[in-house]
Formats: C-alpha cells, structure tokens, sequence
C-alpha cells in the first residue's frame, strides 16, 4: 500500500483547485522576463549551460511571493526534458529537531497530482549521523509543498527528495548536497524567506545584506535573523564556493510591495546558481 504525504496547505497558501492551480502557476511564469545565465567565457555554449544547477526559492503564500518564486523557475524552462531529480530542502516551521529529516511517504501529493519520492536517495545519505527519518516534520511544512505545483507544471517525470532542515550546521547541509548533487539530471531546490516582521525600510536593508552575501558566496555572513532557511542556504553556499559556481541575483522583493502590511514585512528572493566548468 503506498504512503501519500497529503498536502498541508492547498487552499491556504496555494489553490486547491487543479485548473486554478495550473492556470496561477503559468500566469506567474508568464509574467517573469527571462534573464540570461552568467557568461561563462567557453567559446562553444548549448542550453545546457544556461540552466541552474541550483535555486534559491521563497515559500510564501503565492499571493505574496509566487511572482519572486517564479522568477526562479522560469530560468528552468530550458531543462523541461532534463531534469528528473529534485533535492528539495526547506526550514522547519512546525517542529523543533536536530539535524535532517528524510520521510517514509511513497510520493508527495498536490492538487496536480502525486511526486514520487526517490527513496534510494535516503540510502545515499542515511551514512551521515544527522540524517533521520521523521515524517512528523514533513505533515505540516510547507516549505517544500508551495514548491511542488512549479515544479510540476515544468517536469512531467521528475522523483523527489525532501528534506526539512531543523538545527543542522552548513557543514552538514553541505555534505549532504555533496552526496546527492548528481549531473545534469539533477536540480537542487533551497526554500527560504529572508527577513520577518521588520517595517519595510529595516527590512530591506537587512535582505539587501543578505542578498550581499549570497552573491559573494558568504555564508559566515548570514545571522540568525536574515533567512527563516539559513541552515539550508549557507549549506548551499558552501558547496557552491567549493565547485565554483556562478550565483545570479534574478529577484528581490518583501510582502510589503506584494500584499502585506509595510510595518510588518517579510523578505523575499530567488537566485540561481550555474555550474561554470
């Protein structure tokens, strides 16, 4: 009998209805002006260098921050046939862990249907002592759901890996990342919002800091309060730093300029990181 993980906050934070749902995801894309990936300085270039190794994401409501994640995915719009693994990795918000939380269920379901969980890549990881199985983590985190419909309405066959991240240390993010990043076939996925409940002024300054320090591949530069998924994010900087990636700045924004009250905000951004060898 298979395992669904059931989806927490359709109708929440996303559509519950299939045709809404699709139609809000392509509006979003279609509103998104492509950019060009970083030059790389090789002379001979196909679309395959133009897609992301990796994403930095927000998880908000789409109402406040579909536009910003959008901006993200679409630069995945080359990769439709290509990609067929996500790592998918996301803070906690519901329960208090350490380390790494794997799940049991058989796929992740959204109104758009069910993503298969790769299990096999819970072996390649379940070496490294903070990795657990925890499915309490995952019935009610939407950090990794509101990413899920995106990526459906861009890959038609694609297996999943989720991880929710509680109190984990970059280092063993990074290893982890190391352990699944794969080729080509694989996409790794970082879910984070940046500054919460600032006013609009304080809390740009904070996430044009943190903008800073993603560009420069500085995760010694990101405190406590500048990304509800910091362990995830300066996990991916690391290893970004170590295979010297590329890092594009594609989107930045706070709810404030969505649909959010200007005293009480919270940051939103999306990067994409692009192997250069």
């Amino acid at each position: 009998m298979r395992v669904i993980r059931e989806p927490a906050v359709a109708g929440l934070f996303y559509s519950d209805n299939p045709q809404t749902l699709r139609h809000s995801v392509a509006r979003y894309l279609q509103l998104v002006e492509p950019q060009p990936a970083p030059t790389t300085g090789h002379e001979n270039h196909d679309y395959l260098e133009a897609v992301p190794k990796a994403l930095i994401v927000p998880h908000a409501g789409y109402v406040y921050s579909g536009n910003t994640a959008a901006s993200a995915y679409r630069a995945l719009a080359p990769a439709s046939k290509l990609i067929k693994r996500v790592v998918l990795l996301g803070p906690s918000h519901r329960v208090g862990f350490k380390g790494v939380a794997f799940c049991s269920s058989d796929a992740f379901r959204t109104p758009m249907g069910d993503v298969p969980v790769d299990q096999s890549s819970f072996v390649a990881i379940s070496n490294i002592p903070e990795v657990k199985l925890l499915d309490s983590a995952h019935q009610q985190e939407h950090s990794l759901e509101v990413q899920l419909p995106f990526l459906q309405f861009l890959f038609s066959d694609f297996t999943l890996v989720p991880l929710v991240v509680g109190e984990a240390s970059q280092e063993t993010v990074a290893r982890i990342l190391d352990a699944l990043w794969g080729a080509d076939e694989t996409l790794i996925v970082i879910s984070s919002d940046l500054s919460h409940f600032h006013d609009y002024q304080t809390a740009q300054a904070i996430d044009k800091k943190t903008c800073q320090a993603i560009e420069q591949l500085a995760p010694e530069q990101i405190g406590y309060e500048q990304a509800c998924g910091r362990n995830p994010v300066k996990g991916l900087l690391c290893v970004a730093r170590q295979r010297g990636l590329d890092v594009k700045t594609l989107s930045r924004c706070n709810s404030g300029d969505t649909a959010g009250d200007l005293q009480r905000v919270v940051g939103y951004g999306a990067w994409a990181f692009y192997d250069n060898g």
